[in-house]
């Protein structure tokens, strides 16, 4: 049994995951309000070293890191919490030991908050460059670049970064979404995940083999969250300018837009609650 930190342990999937951790884990939450699990709890920021002192009581094995400011909040904000306050958190920790970091990144981190996004390649790599331009998605890329600055400093260290899809609850999941105009966001409303989901992604992540160094996944399921064929959604969203081949090809009409084939690979990660699952017999042909 290993002792785990789940910042922003409060929120939406963090409560959840915590709950969950909690029966194979020692589990301490982080978060500024009670989570009320039952749990060890510590009352803080992640961005203060004063809150973060309130852990020494803790041997932290690993943490799972889903404290964050989210889409939409200011590029001030989106600095001095997801990046700076990542810095701390990660500083704090090594000097005390932990070696192991799960880290909830963004499939935002290319830029997709913004209409004038145009992804460099489909399925959208793990590493795509970010191409942000409004201070939400170059904070999760800038998260990630951290990582890798204290991998450099000690070589011990495993961090993975989840690039994490849309989450939404099992008891509403979105729509799936039918070919229309572009809009801010617009991949991540083809890429959603079930909560449940999501929660096993971290799970595998966290409980798998130490492998030293850092590591970036698209956290996504293996379809898009589409009603019409993407590659006819994408073409009127990009005309173009992307190239949106792969979609078109027989048998692949409905693929993730990001591609899930690392994660697979090296976590054993298969999204579930698929739109064929949640949905069947709504995907046109």
């Amino acid at each position: 049994m290993s002792s785990i930190l789940v910042t922003g342990a409060s929120g939406f999937i963090g409560r959840a995951l915590s709950k969950s951790l909690s029966g194979a884990h020692d589990v301490v939450c982080m978060s500024r309000r009670d989570p009320d699990l039952g749990l060890d709890y510590v009352k803080g920021e992640f961005s203060s070293f004063e809150d973060l002192r309130r852990l020494d009581a803790y041997a932290i094995d690993a943490v799972i890191h889903l404290g964050a400011v989210t889409g939409g909040c200011s590029e001030r904000d989106a600095i001095l919490v997801n990046v700076e306050g990542t810095r701390c958190l990660m500083r704090y920790l090594m000097d005390r030991g932990c070696a192991k970091f799960v880290m909830a990144s963004s499939i935002a981190a290319i830029g997709i908050q913004n209409v004038r996004c145009r992804p460099q390649e489909l399925p959208v790599p793990d590493e795509h460059p970010c191409l942000d331009c409004d201070g939400y998605g170059v904070s999760k890329y800038l998260m990630e670049e951290v990582t890798r600055y204290y991998a450099r400093q000690n070589e011990n260290i495993d961090v993975i970064n989840l690039r994490l899809s849309t989450v939404v609850p099992e008891d509403k999941p979105a729509s799936l979404r039918a070919a229309g105009p572009l809009g801010p966001w617009a991949l991540g409303s083809v890429t959603v995940m079930l909560l449940p989901d999501a929660m096993r992604a971290f799970t595998l992540a966290v409980e798998a083999p130490r492998s030293p160094g850092v590591r970036i996944m698209n956290a996504a399921g293996p379809k898009a969250w589409a009603k019409d064929p993407v590659g006819r959604i994408l073409r009127g969203w990009y005309g173009n300018d992307v190239d949106v081949s792969h979609f078109e090809r027989p048998g692949h009409e409905f693929d993730s837009v990001y591609d899930v084939s690392r994660i697979e690979h090296e976590l054993g990660f298969v999204a579930e609650r698929t739109p064929d699952v949640v949905f069947p017999g709504e995907q046109a042909g």
